[in-house]
């Protein structure tokens, strides 16, 4: 690693710093640049089609300040300008933005793809950071300065000759400027200002990206700092920041300037954009939501906004990507499983308790930083097995996608099942497999065989029946069936299941036999039906394995006969 090529980006004199202390308390002005910064990283930039469908998501979920293009740079963007302007696409408080750069026939032709438009921003931009006006240019200081001047009066002209009826904005960002000297920073957008004079009704965005992100994000807090406290006619001005992600800090950048004076952000969602990308609006809305603060975006179906942005950029949005990828709502490890499941139930009881939804509840369930149904996610995901897994994610999904609530002892049985078989298949077992192993593993016999000198416990799911008539009249007559084959009732436990879960109830039973203790269970239309095929099961599981005498040894019987015969017995319970 050649260290020695590269140096610590400088500090900024700022001691006595406010952005540390502040905090926030409402959302920013967003800007959505998908259609223009976002579309021009694309390795197949997006037809008018797929523009259109941009355009359309965007509006749909809330954002009115939208950079629709660069119609000076490819006839695609001018064209897709004046789609939107003649086809009447815009609604009404929805402000479409142009990009420019500050040159006279550049600026021309971005005002002509915007004549008839009732709203629009210009986007004038130029570069003014050392290595671009030194390498790139040619050009000092002054000369860098006077063409952002040049660029807002041509900006003026033709907006007066062009789009008189327009009701235009100007926005003027200094192209890498947390690269460029903060007082030349200062200077040339004080130049700028001078020109275009702005007022109560005449506002000015003033727009500083991190182009190519190469500091801490506190060091470019303190660079909005300085502006914050050093602009003049402050209350005129929307201070905006354009963040990118090559360090990976986007979203802390953004934040942090917020702190510290910014009002506006631009960025485009799932942080689409050159190298590697834009800041991400989709993490910084939520990041918002999970602070109580209303983000002002829609993003109560977020798997949707993920759809329409996959299909326009052709790019797919990682598994792993903050609120919208596939696995962020999703936990392997047992002891996050347990956690979550914990959580969610106590969520539940304390629902019933106050008598509200649980959705209307504070969430507050470990490892899960929202409610994933508050972005149109369903449970389903929350949980996954493999290797890593433990009784809790078992539990929950036995529970959340089959309707059986498992008694404590038979996840710790039935978990130690599960982990052996998805470190024999190496990989994730999925919720319907789950399902048919613990049949194939507990559901093995039919009917209650007669066995002398055993001791049951009953562990019903299903209603509670209390102490109804029916119920206790059902159990009476399920503890004679079973006396009379043989066993002691010692228990029967409630599961607390809810009426209308299932049409069916569950029974599970652990049946001990001598020394032996095995588990067993039975899902049937009736009770006592369900309790006696569990009895059966159990039984079945607890006897000790048929032998096969020969001389000399003793045979058990093989995996393949065991299969035979649990495939038997499913097939006379899927006849019943």
């Amino acid at each position: 690693m050649k260290i020695n090529r590269y140096a610590a980006f400088p500090m900024v004199s700022l001691d006595d710093r406010a952005w540390p202390a502040a905090t926030i308390t409402a959302a920013p002005r967003w800007l959505s640049t998908d259609l223009r910064d976002g579309n021009q990283a694309l390795a197949r930039p997006m037809s008018p089609e797929r523009k259109l469908a941009m355009f359309e998501l965007l509006v749909s979920v809330g954002y009115r300040e939208i950079e629709i293009g660069f119609p000076s740079a490819s006839q695609d963007d001018y064209d897709f300008v004046r789609l939107l302007v003649e086809e009447d696409r815009i609604p009404d408080g929805v402000r479409i933005t142009a990009f420019a750069p500050a040159r006279e026939e550049l600026i021309e032709r971005t005002m002509e793809s915007l004549r008839g438009a009732p709203t629009a921003t210009l986007h004038l931009y130029n570069a003014t950071s050392p290595a671009v006006r030194r390498l790139v240019f040619g050009i000092d200081r002054e000369q860098c300065r006077d063409l952002a001047v040049h660029g807002t009066r041509t900006v003026m002209a033709y907006a007066d000759k062009l789009i008189p009826d327009c009701d235009l904005a100007l926005q003027y960002s200094l192209e890498h400027f947390n690269d460029t000297e903060l007082d030349f920073s200062l200077e040339v957008c004080e130049a700028v200002m001078d020109v275009w004079e702005p007022g109560h009704d005449r506002p000015i965005i003033l727009n500083f990206p991190t182009t190519v992100e190469r500091s801490m994000p506190n060091v470019f807090a303190d660079q909005i700092e300085w502006m914050h406290r050093n602009l003049s006619r402050r209350e005129h001005i929307c201070l905006s920041v354009h963040p990118h992600n090559d360090r990976g800090t986007g979203v802390a950048s953004a934040e942090l300037a917020l702190l510290a004076g910014a009002e506006r952000i631009e960025g485009c969602l799932f942080g689409n954009g050159e190298r590697a990308g834009n800041v991400c609006l989709v993490t910084l809305g939520m990041n918002l939501f999970t602070q109580g603060i209303e983000p002002g975006i829609d993003f109560s179906d977020l798997d949707r906004v993920r759809r329409v942005v996959e299909s326009c950029t052709g790019i797919a949005v990682a598994p792993r990507h903050p609120y919208g990828g596939d696995l962020v709502y999703t936990a392997f490890s047992g002891t996050h499983q347990d956690a979550i499941k914990k959580g969610i139930d106590a969520m539940e009881r304390e629902a019933a308790r106050v008598g509200l939804p649980a959705s209307e509840l504070p969430w507050d369930v470990p490892y899960l930083p929202i409610d994933p149904r508050d972005v149109g996610r369903t449970y389903e995901s929350i949980v996954r097995i493999n290797s890593q897994s433990g009784k809790g994610g078992l539990a929950y999904l036995m529970r959340s996608r089959h309707g059986l609530t498992l008694p404590r002892p038979l996840q710790i049985d039935f978990s130690q099942v599960v982990q052996a078989l998805a470190e024999a298949e190496g990989g994730e077992i999925g919720v319907d497999r789950i399902r048919e192993v613990f049949e194939d593993t507990y559901v093995v016999a039919q009917g209650a065989p007669t066995v002398e000198g055993a001791s049951i416990e009953l562990y019903i799911d299903g209603p509670e029946y209390g102490a109804s008539p029916a119920w206790t009249e059902t159990l009476k007559t399920l503890r004679s069936v079973l006396a009379v084959k043989g066993f002691e009732v010692r228990a029967v436990h409630h599961m607390g299941g809810r009426p209308g879960d299932r049409e069916e109830t569950a029974v599970y039973v652990q049946c001990t036999l001598g020394d032996r203790t095995a588990w067993g269970a039975g899902i049937r239309a009736d009770l006592a039906s369900a309790a006696l095929a569990a009895v059966g099961s159990a039984v079945v599981r607890g006897l000790p394995e048929p032998t096969v005498h020969q001389p000399g040894r003793v045979r058990p019987p093989s995996d393949a006969e065991c299969r035979r015969q649990r495939q038997r017995a499913r097939a006379v319970i899927a006849g019943r």
